[in-house]
């Protein structure tokens, strides 16, 4: 699996970015938004016919300033004056200040960017940028310092992040990888914009995110790196506070099988095996059976998980072969332990 990731890594092909940044789009910056989107589905068309036609990176025309990349920067603009970047779809005008869920202001932050050499053996070493701020409440969250406090860490000046990312990858990241990326897609978009380097994008993200920022991904992620946590709502609302996650995760999934590469994590909760675990993996054989899959056995009981009895501790031996014996009999060709 990840075979163009790969192709793209080695230079061999173009991230689906640097496709989008060469695709000439005539569009108006004070046009209305619904035209804006009108624009932006045609020239998708354009995109995946130049995606098939290029066989190697030398064949890639140069970036033009109305590109389909800029396009996209400029609806998520739109976006943030109303937000539904994410499916809680709150309307906060965050370039007001009003502060949605999220609580994430126009100006995005990050904690920290680095080479991670902890990250699936594809990846690594995966220049990781890490964002503050999220759209979940997950009652275990290992990294709550920064999810919890979004005006925190340093704010992002796109060219200077760029600038960053270019070194990362001239002294040999694989790949550049946004974690939490889902309340900064507008800023994202305008550090790629910036950016000059072919390097594939990693999103590495809830995949709780709306169907407009899904079609704004098509056509500059190359891998999703999604989490699949919970079975069922019910679990959903209870950790994470993530109302009707199945149909908004199992719908952003499918469309990343269409518009990119997968590598799927699951983190196995203790005491969820047969809710969450089972299901998952059912429903990922059976609609999206060709991912990387990777099983995760990293749970701790952080931050308010002592609220939680039922999670507050480690995954038993047991619980462990269980999940491993649930994907073994799946069938999944793909999978990471």
């Amino acid at each position: 699996m990840l075979f163009r990731y790969f192709d793209a890594m080695k230079d061999k092909l173009p991230s689906q970015f640097l496709i989008s940044k060469s695709l000439n789009v005539d569009f108006k910056k004070d046009s209305a938004l619904p035209e804006l989107w009108e624009i932006h589905d045609n020239a998708m068309w354009l995109f995946y016919e130049k995606l098939e036609g290029i066989d190697s990176i030398k064949e890639l025309p140069p970036p033009v300033e109305s590109s389909l990349l800029a396009l996209k920067g400029e609806i998520a603009d739109r976006i943030l004056e109303s937000c539904i970047f994410c499916e809680r779809r709150c309307g906060a005008n965050r370039r007001k200040k009003e502060l949605g869920y999220c609580r994430c202001e126009a100006v995005s932050h990050y904690s920290a960017e680095f080479q991670h050499f902890g990250e699936e053996p594809e990846l690594v070493p995966s220049h990781t940028i890490f964002f503050t701020g999220c759209n979940f409440s997950c009652v275990y969250c290992q990294n709550w310092e920064i999810s919890t406090s979004p005006q925190s860490g340093i704010s992002i000046l796109p060219e200077e992040l760029a600038r960053i990312i270019t070194l990362r990858r001239a002294y040999g990241s694989k790949n550049v990888n946004f974690v939490t990326p889902t309340p900064h897609t507008h800023v994202i978009l305008k550090i790629l914009n910036a950016l000059k380097v072919n390097v594939p994008v990693v999103w590495n993200s809830n995949m709780y995110y709306s169907q407009e920022i899904s079609k704004l991904l098509e056509g500059v992620v190359d891998v999703y790196l999604g989490d699949f946590r919970y079975g069922n709502d019910e679990c959903a609302g209870k950790y994470s506070n993530a109302p009707d996650y199945l149909r908004v995760v199992t719908r952003n999934f499918k469309k990343a099988y269409t518009s990119g590469e997968i590598l799927l994590r699951q983190l196995v909760l203790p005491g969820h095996i047969e809710c969450c675990t089972r299901p998952i993996v059912e429903w990922t054989k059976e609609h999206i059976p060709k991912v990387r899959f990777n099983l995760m056995f990293q749970y701790r009981p952080n931050y308010r998980a002592y609220e939680y009895p039922e999670i507050n501790r480690s995954l038993s031996p047991e619980e462990m072969r269980m999940a491993l014996d649930i994907v073994k009999e799946s069938g999944l060709e793909d999978v990471l332990v």
